[in-house]
């Protein structure tokens, strides 16, 4: 990390604790890139703040996603902010943590660009964002059932679609997973092979 980079990224960790430290649970430099938790009721006063400072301008979202942890961390998921800022030449990931259940308010208040983002993380990992207008599936079917990306999702899903002759249609109906009967011959093709019957060994006696 060079020197500058490195001075810029803590004169803003210092200047966010001064005006959100309230509202920031931790912050962290990583790979030349600074990451900031912040309460995930205040998300929304954050990114405003950090799009509006005139000093950085955090302009543009380019992405938001969402991470399971399943058991390993006592808030299960994290929604990741991915903001990037032409005038200050640099990137900031912003993290809320929340349990199973819990609804984070949604960004597209302050980023329009949020709305997909925030379909897709629900769509996949389950998590509601609070006051969203058009929060409904983005990746998967309409009928399906589950979020794919959480950690406790089956592999084989819930259901699964088939074509159905008789309604001349797709319909979904439980997972069936049947194993074909295989005949598994283990004898290996040395076996009963004499050592005798090998050209040549008769030259080693």
């Amino acid at each position: 990390m060079s020197i500058n980079l490195k001075n810029r990224l803590s004169m803003l960790i210092d200047r966010l604790n001064e005006d959100l430290g309230k509202n920031i649970v931790s912050s962290k430099i990583d790979y030349d890139e600074l990451t900031v938790v912040v309460k995930k009721d205040y998300i929304q006063k954050s990114l405003l703040y950090l799009r509006d400072h005139p000093e950085y301008r955090f302009a543009q979202l380019v992405d938001l996603s969402g991470i399971d942890y399943l058991t390993s961390r006592e808030k299960r998921f994290e929604v990741a902010y991915h903001l990037l800022s032409l005038k200050w030449n640099g990137r900031l990931c912003v993290k809320v943590c929340l349990d199973d259940g819990e609804s984070v308010p949604t960004a597209t208040t302050v980023y329009s660009s949020a709305g997909w983002y925030e379909r897709e993380t629900w769509d996949l990992f389950g998590i509601n964002f609070e006051g969203h207008s058009d929060l409904r599936r983005l990746l998967t079917d309409y009928g399906f059932e589950g979020h794919p990306l959480r950690k406790d999702f089956p592999l084989s899903g819930y259901v699964e679609p088939r074509y159905d002759e008789d309604k001349k249609e797709i319909v979904y109906g439980p997972v069936k997973l049947p194993q074909a009967y295989r005949n598994f011959d283990f004898l290996s093709p040395w076996e009963g092979f004499q050592r005798s019957s090998l050209p040549g060994d008769e030259k080693s006696d």
